[in-house]
């Protein structure tokens, strides 16, 4: 993704480059800790490969996440969040929050409860 010329505003900026189905859950769970692509991979149900690693690619482009590759066979190769990505893990951190409070309103306890977000 490339940066436009033309912003409405900075969050429209913001929005371009955390948009889509999969990056706020990729940035959610580096949150957490630096994890592989395969653990990333097994963590985030039903993305591809592909796709993952296309995330990926546009998080890095834009200094959100970064990719620390380690020497050794076989190679390991980590992604985690920069000071940028931890920034905007405070608002995901709240939109996380609003979803939890949805869900519990809308009777989903039990996919809380799977998901490993309620007891």
């Amino acid at each position: 993704m490339i940066i436009r010329d033309d912003y409405t505003c900075p969050l429209e900026l913001t929005h371009d480059i955390t948009r889509g189905k999969w990056k706020p859950i990729i940035l959610w769970l580096l949150g957490k800790e630096p994890l592989s692509l395969s653990q990333l991979e097994h963590s985030i149900k039903k993305i591809t490969q592909k796709m993952l690693l296309e995330q990926l690619k546009e998080l890095i482009s834009f200094g959100i996440i970064s990719k620390q590759t380690f020497d050794g066979y076989p190679l390991k190769v980590e992604y985690c969040l920069t000071d940028r990505g931890r920034e905007l893990l405070q608002a995901i951190t709240i939109m996380q929050k609003v979803g939890i409070e949805l869900m519990l309103e809308n009777g989903m306890n039990d996919v809380l409860k799977a998901n490993g977000f309620a007891e």
